[in-house]
């Protein structure tokens, strides 16, 4: 263990390794990141680039610290006063940064600051993600779909094309294509037609779709007896057809619409769920 030294490789020219910080053997350090005097990263240990370590860390050995990670510092709690003793600790053979696989971003896409895209996520073309959205691991957001500010969306579900999610909502179904949805959890409210006005769609896909929203939505019919009568009573209609295809695909369960008494009461993820 060497402190406040830098090793003859492994230390990025550009870091700054400051005097009393602990690096063990092996251990490297990424271009322009900070190493506080207080930190101590063990043997083996992988510190990416643009990392700052500060107070009382410890890196475990083999722990891999990805891109632009920050550790440590001054807690976020209103109760602690300075000089109170606080650290972190990372244990051996931790991996803090996005696991392995592809994230995709379509072409012409929006994606506001401080929303987050998680790993092994597809977003189509031209999808447009608010500030402070959070799309969680191996998500699916279709063409010109919007997602609204604050908004969750649990893992592995889909957004269809064209469909708007409000902000603020909590998504633990798929989003049926070119509807609008909002709540907690959220729940279908309508066609989304705004978007569709302004992507051009023809007017009498827009109705076909309003039919269609109808029949889903405000037959009273199960959801297979609802996409039988979709089939029968629509089937000229290319955009009507996917969205057949988007809900019989879907293995989660697409979102229903919100409760006759409203949506003040309950927050069961298994309610308000068509599938």
């Amino acid at each position: 263990m060497r402190t406040g030294r830098r090793m003859a490789d492994g230390i990025h020219p550009t870091a700054v390794v400051e005097s009393g910080a602990r690096i063990g053997s092996g251990a490297t350090v990424g271009a322009y990141s900070i190493i506080g005097p207080d930190v101590t990263i063990d043997a083996g240990a992988v510190i990416g680039h643009h990392v700052v370590l500060e107070g009382a860390v410890v890196v475990g050995a083999r722990s891999k610290i990805g891109h632009g990670s920050v550790i440590g510092g001054v807690p976020q709690d209103l109760k602690w006063k300075d000089g109170t003793r606080s650290g972190v600790r990372v244990g051996e053979d931790t991996v803090i940064r996005e696991p392995d696989g592809w994230t995709e971003i379509g072409r012409g896409c929006l994606v506001m600051s401080s929303s987050h895209v998680a790993h092994d996520c597809r977003l189509g073309d031209g999808v447009i993600v608010i500030n402070y959205a959070g799309i969680t691991g191996h998500c699916e957001i279709g063409d010109h779909a919007t997602i609204g500010g604050l908004t969750g969306l649990h893992p592995f579900t889909r957004v269809g094309e064209h469909a708007y999610v409000g902000g603020c909502s909590k998504v633990v179904a798929d989003v049926p294509p070119f509807m609008l949805v909002d709540g907690h959890p959220a729940t279908v409210r309508g066609l989304n037609v705004i978007g569709l006005r302004r992507a051009g769609m023809a007017t009498l896909e827009r109705r076909a779709l309003q039919s269609a929203y109808r029949i889903l939505y405000r037959s009273g019919l199960a959801p297979a007896s609802a996409v039988l009568r979709l089939r029968q009573e629509l089937p000229d209609s290319a955009t009507v057809l996917r969205l057949i295809d988007f809900i019989t695909a879907s293995r989660r369960g697409v979102c229903g619409p919100p409760r006759a008494t409203g949506d003040l009461a309950g927050d069961t993820e298994g309610e308000r769920v068509l599938g």
